[in-house]
C-alpha cells in the first residue's frame, strides 16, 4: 500500500494476527529460520553478559531484519569475503557489532585480513566468548582491517552511512568505467543497517541529501527505529518525519510496520531491487531488546548487559534452554551455508569466469582492475610530473598542486574526488579532455566522470572518500584547511583504517588577509599532526609540491593531509639550494653555512620557508652562520633513522627558531625547551595579507632578531 506522501507500507493482511507486546509469537517463518534468528540474539545476550559490557538490545530487535537480507537477499560468498562484486553490508549501528559477528560466525566467513590466526574462520566462537576483550576479532565496536567481514569501521553515528555512499558512488563509477554489453562485472548492492542515532546525526543528512541527487539506485539504507536512545525514549528529542525527509531527498521510503516477520522485510527488499532511479530507505518497526519481560522498548536494553536473571527468562521466551550458553543449535550453521553461501560461492564463481573472459578481450580494462585492487600505481604514472622553474613571481602552491594532480590523473584513471563547493577556490578539478563530471547519466554528467560535486558537506565528503578508498578507488577530497573542523570524525576514521585517502587544504594560514579569524587556520596543523596515522605535508614552492605528491601517490597505507597555500609563493632556483626531493625525507637542509657548522638553525614550513631563506641571506650578510630547515612533514621526518635526523637538526646546535603561520603548539620537539617560534598563540586579524603578517611577526626582521637572540642566550649558557 502506498500512503498519499508516496511511502510504501507494507504491513500484514488484516486476517493476519499482529505481534504485541502480550503475544509476541512469530508470524511467517519457518522453525529453522526461527532458530537461526533466535541464535544471533542468544550468541549477543551471552557475548555482552560475559564482558559485561556492551549493547545487546539492538542485535535482538534488529536480528530479522539483518538475517532475512542476509540469508535471502546478500551477493556475498562467505569462502572469498573480499570478491569485488560483492554486495557491501555497513553496520552504521556499530554498537551493534554481536550482530554483525555472529552473522559472520554462523555464515563461516573465512580469515583474510592480515591481523586473523591464519586460515580458518573471521570469527570463532571463542572470538565471541571473548567480546570486547583483548585479542578477540570481536571487538567493542566494528573495526576494519581487524575482522574479515567488516566493510568499514562503525561506531560514531552517522559515519556508516555516510561511508555506504562512498561504496555505492564508487560501484556506479566502475560500472560506468569497466562494464561492457557483455560483461557486467560491477552490479552490486549496498545496504546500510542504521538506527535513531544514525538519523539524528547531521553527518547522515549530508550524505542522504546527496545521494539523493546523485540517484544511487544500489543503495539501501535499513532504519531500524526502535525509538529508544541512551537517554530514553526518542519522544525527547527526535519526533520529526523521517519519511517526509527522505522523499525530498529523493529517496524511495518503504515502511515495514514489524521487524519480526519475514514475509514482510522481503517485501521491503524485493522493492528496493524493483527501483532503478533512486536510493531507498526502508524504515522497519523493531522493539529493542526483544523478548526481554522487564527490558524491552527500554533504555536499559541499549547499553548493558540484561543480567543473569533477565538473560535466563529472556531465553525462555525464545524457547530456548535458558541455562545454555553460546549454544547454537544443530543445523544453523548449514542452514547459513545452505543458503548464503553456496548462493555467494555460485555467484562469485560465475564472476570470476566471466572476468577470465573479460581479461582476454579487454586486457588493458582488466589490467587497471587488477592494480586497483592491489593498490598499485599504473605503470609511468610520475613520468608525467611537471618541474617549476626558478620564479621570484612563483604560483601559490595550491595551483602548483592542481597542474601536478591533473597530470596524474590523466595516467592513473581511478583517481577520483572533487572539493566541498570550493574547486575552483582549491584547484583540485579535473580539466583534462573526458574528466567529466560524476552525476547521475539522465543530469549533465555521467557516473563515468571523474570529479564529484559534493556540495557544502564536508564532514559527509570525508566519509564519502572512505567508502571510495574501501571500494578500491584512489580518491581525493578538498576544502580549506580551517574547514578540517567540520571533518575531524571521518579524517580519524580514515587513520585509524589506515586508508590512502588524499585530502587537500588550501587557504592554510592568516595569509587569507581580509577574511579575517573565522577563515584563518590556526590550531588546525597542530591538530592533525596529533592524529595518529595521519601524514600532514605544508610544502614551501612549487616543487616541494611535486615531490609532495610524489610522496602521497605511493602510500598505500594511511592517509594523507596536503596543506596548500592561497597566496603565491617564489618557486626556489634548485640550484643554489638544495633538490626538493628532501620533501620525502620529512625534512632537509635546504641552504647552509659554508663549513657545514652553523651557529643558529631556522626551522620553518610552507609559505615560511622563504621568510627563512630571507633571514638566512641576511644573517649571512652580517657573518652569522645559519642553516634553512624545510620541514613540510614531521611525520615523515620522524620515520627516518636518528642519523639522518641529526644530521639535519645537529643535537649540539642548540640556538633555534621555527617560524610557522600556526599555533606553536608541538614545536618544542624540534627547537627544545629554549628554542624560539615566531608562530600563533591567538585568532587571527582581518586585514591585508601584508599587514597581518608584519602584525604577527613574521617578517624577515623578527626572525632575525630572533636568530641573534638565541646564539646569545645559548652562547651564554
Amino acid at each position: 500500500m502506498e500512503r498519499s506522501d508516496g511511502v510504501h507500507c507494507i504491513k500484514k493482511h488484516q486476517t493476519e494476527e499482529v505481534a504485541c507486546r502480550s503475544d509476541q509469537t512469530m508470524t511467517n517463518t519457518t522453525q529453522l529460520d526461527q532458530l537461526c534468528i533466535n541464535t544471533l540474539r542468544t550468541l549477543s545476550i551471552d557475548a555482552v553478559q560475559k564482558a559485561q559490557s556492551g549493547h545487546p538490545g539492538t542485535p535482538m530487535g534488529a536480528a530479522p531484519i539483518a538475517y532475512c537480507l542476509w540469508q535471502r537477499f546478500l551477493r556475498y560468498d562467505p569462502e572469498n569475503p573480499n570478491w569485488p562484486n560483492r554486495d557491501r553490508f555497513v553496520l552504521s549501528s556499530g554498537h551493534a557489532s554481536m550482530l554483525l559477528y555472529s552473522l559472520l560466525f554462523l555464515s563461516g566467513v573465512k580469515a583474510t585480513s592480515q591481523s586473523d590466526d591464519g586460515d580458518g574462520l573471521a570469527v570463532k566462537l571463542d572470538d565471541i566468548k571473548h567480546f570486547r576483550q583483548a585479542g578477540s576479532h570481536c571487538t567493542g565496536h566494528p573495526e576494519y582491517g581487524r575482522t574479515s567481514g567488516v566493510e568499514t569501521t562503525t561506531g560514531p553515528l552517522g559515519q556508516g552511512t555516510a561511508t555506504s555512499v562512498g561504496m555505492a558512488i564508487a560501484e556506479r563509477w566502475m560500472a560506468a568505467s569497466y562494464n561492457r554489453s557483455e560483461h557486467h562485472l560491477f552490479e552490486h548492492n549496498v545496504y546500510a543497517l542504521c538506527g535513531d542515532g544514525d538519523m539524528m546525526e547531521g553527518i547522515s543528512s549530508e550524505a542522504a541529501s546527496l545521494a539523493g541527487h546523485l540517484k544511487l539506485a544500489n543503495l539501501c539504507w535499513i532504519y531500524d527505529q526502535n525509538h529508544v536512545s541512551i537517554e530514553g525514549s526518542t519522544r525527547i528529542s527526535f519526533t520529526e518525519d523521517v519519511a517526509a525527509r527522505f522523499l525530498s531527498y529523493g529517496w524511495q521510503v518503504t515502511h515495514v510496520e514489524d521487524a519480526n516477520d519475514l514475509d514482510l522485510l522481503t517485501r521491503g527488499y524485493n522493492i528496493f531491487l524493483d527501483t532503478h532511479d533512486r536510493p531507498t530507505l526502508i524504515i522497519v518497526q523493531s522493539h529493542i531488546g526483544y523478548g526481554s519481560p522487564t527490558k524491552q522498548d527500554s533504555k536499559e536494553a541499549h547499553g548493558e548487559a540484561l543480567g543473569a536473571e533477565e538473560a535466563r527468562l529472556t531465553k525462555a521466551f525464545y524457547g530456548w534452554n535458558p541455562d545454555t550458553q553460546f549454544h547454537v543449535p544443530d543445523g544453523v550453521a548449514e542452514h547459513f551455508r545452505k543458503h548464503f553461501g553456496y548462493r555467494g560461492t555460485r555467484l562469485r564463481i560465475t564472476w570470476e569466469a566471466q572476468f577470465s573472459t573479460y581479461r582476454k578481450q579487454y586486457p588493458e580494462l582488466a589490467e587497471q582492475i587488477d592494480r586497483m585492487q592491489r593498490r598499485e600505481l599504473p605503470e609511468g604514472w610520475d613520468s608525467v610530473l611537471p618541474t617549476f622553474p626558478a620564479d621570484a613571481k612563483g604560483l601559490s602552491t595550491r595551483e602548483a598542486s592542481g597542474k601536478v594532480m591533473n597530470a596524474i590523473a590523466e595516467k592513473m584513471p581511478w583517481l577520483i574526488g572533487g572539493a566541498a563547493d570550493l574547486a575552483p577556490s582549491t584547484k583540485t578539478y579535473l580539466n583534462f579532455a573526458h574528466a567529466g563530471d560524476f552525476q547521475s547519466p539522465n543530469s549533465t554528467g555521467s557516473y563515468h566522470g571523474r570529479n564529484l560535486h559534493y556540495g557544502v558537506r564536508e564532514h559527509a565528503m570525508g566519509a564519502i572518500s572512505n567508502g571510495l578508498s574501501l571500494s578500491g578507488l584512489r580518491p581525493y577530497s578538498a576544502s580549506f584547511l580551517v574547514f578540517t573542523d567540520y571533518c575531524r570524525g571521518a579524517l580519524r576514521l580514515s587513520a585509524m583504517m589506515k586508508l590512502p585517502v588524499i585530502s587537500i587544504w588550501t587557504h592554510d594560514s592568516i595569509n587569507l588577509g581580509e577574511d579575517g579569524p573565522t577563515h584563518q587556520p590556526v590550531e588546525q596543523l597542530a591538530s592533525l599532526r596529533a592524529m595518529p596515522g595521519m601524514i600532514v605535508l605544508r610544502p614551501a614552492d612549487a616543487n616541494e609540491v611535486v615531490e609532495a605528491w610524489r610522496v602521497i601517490m605511493q602510500i598505500t597505507d594511511c592517509p594523507v593531509c596536503l596543506v596548500l597555500s592561497r597566496q603565491a609563493l617564489a618557486t626556489l632556483d634548485r640550484t643554489c639550494y638544495a633538490p626538493a626531493s628532501g620533501v620525502a625525507h620529512g625534512a632537509y637542509v635546504l641552504a647552509d653555512s659554508p663549513d657545514h657548522k652553523p651557529d643558529v638553525l631556522l626551522l620553518g614550513t610552507g609559505s615560511e620557508v622563504a621568510l627563512c631563506l630571507s633571514a638566512y641571506e641576511q644573517l649571512k650578510k652580517e657573518k652569522i652562520n645559519a642553516r634553512v630547515i624545510s620541514l613540510p612533514s614531521w611525520e615523515l621526518f620522524e620515520k627516518q633513522s636518528q642519523v639522518y635526523q641529526d644530521s639535519v637538526l645537529p643535537p649540539q646546535i642548540s640556538a633555534r627558531v621555527a617560524v610557522e603561520a600556526a599555533s606553536s603548539f608541538g614545536w618544542e620537539r624540534y627547537i627544545g625547551i629554549g628554542g624560539s617560534v615566531i608562530g600563533l598563540d591567538c585568532y587571527g586579524l582581518s586585514a591585508p595579507m601584508e599587514t597581518v603578517a608584519k602584525h604577527f611577526g613574521f617578517d624577515v626582521a623578527h626572525i632575525v632578531a630572533a636568530a641573534k637572540k638565541q646564539m646569545t642566550c645559548h652562547v651564554s649558557r
